[in-house]
């Protein structure tokens, strides 16, 4: 699990509303793209303490941070990736590794969402979570994907070996990207990482829908084109019936929560009485 303190973490934050805008709209091959192009800036800051403390460097301006970004990248990654890089350099991070664990986190969430416009992030977050099992138990492949004398090329070629396309596309790619350097993280905590990342995505675009009432078709199908326009991409409704909201519904996804109940109407007219 990629864990961010303080400052990241409300900067991690803003970057995750830029990937949301960033994404809206998007194939399932364009966000994957996306991904990509966020890896190979990331292995540039896992490559270098400098590179990294440069783009965290409260001292210089946000100006000097994008230009810098534009030199290194501008000529490897699409528009898309390169804007988020502009945002994440004009946050303010606790560490200089906080850019590089907050890049990696919404690289991750950006393949979780082809994965989801290909209607397989099920399968990923499942098969994620099979691989690191895999890994407990076979001593050999973990020592084999963690060997530092061998090439992250060698590895992926192991990984091709073995599972070939039995792991959906999404899956492969994540899988891919663990056999890299990672701040001198091991590959048990890289997936672990990625598995948290891919269930945040996840959690995202699956909203869980308190109603003191069953909602008819025509009401969740309304529910679903609005948050999918806010959100940016396909979401999925689970819906509890649940007396004690009196009427009015609860939704929450992901980190955010919007209560529209007459449980909670009642709730905040009571403060503002006691107030």
């Amino acid at each position: 699990m990629i864990v961010l303190g303080g400052s990241s973490r409300q900067s991690l934050a803003a970057l995750r509303a830029g990937l949301d805008s960033a994404l809206k709209g998007v194939s399932a091959g364009e966000a994957s793209a996306i991904s990509n192009d966020l890896f190979i800036a990331l292995n540039a800051m896992d490559s270098s303490t400098g590179l990294r403390r440069a783009l965290t460097d409260p001292s210089r301006d946000s100006a000097s941070k994008s230009e810098l970004v534009s030199d290194l990248f501008k000529k490897l990654l699409g528009a898309p990736a390169l804007s988020l890089l502009g945002i994440a350099v004009s946050l303010r991070w606790s560490t200089p590794s906080g850019i590089a664990d907050a890049v990696e986190q919404i690289a991750v969430e950006a393949e979780a969402t082809a994965a989801n416009l290909s209607d397989s992030l099920d399968r990923v977050q499942s098969e994620l979570f099979l691989f690191s099992k895999l890994l407990i138990e076979n001593p050999e492949l973990r020592t084999a994907l963690s060997e530092r004398t061998e090439s992250p090329t060698a590895k992926r070629e192991l990984l091709k070996g073995i599972f070939g396309s039995k792991f959906a596309a999404s899956t492969s790619s994540l899988l891919f990207h663990t056999v890299d350097p990672r701040r001198s993280r091991n590959i048990e905590k890289t997936v672990g990482a990625y598995t948290h990342a891919v269930t945040s995505r996840r959690n995202r675009v699956n909203a869980h829908i308190k109603s003191s009432i069953a909602l008819s078709d025509g009401q969740a199908k309304k529910l679903v084109d609005s948050l999918t326009k806010q959100i940016g991409q396909p979401v999925h409704l689970n819906i509890e019936i649940d007396p004690s909201v009196l009427g009015g519904i609860l939704i929450r996804f992901g980190d955010e929560v919007i209560d529209g109940t007459i449980a909670n109407r009642l709730a905040e007219a009571s403060r503002a009485l006691v107030s």
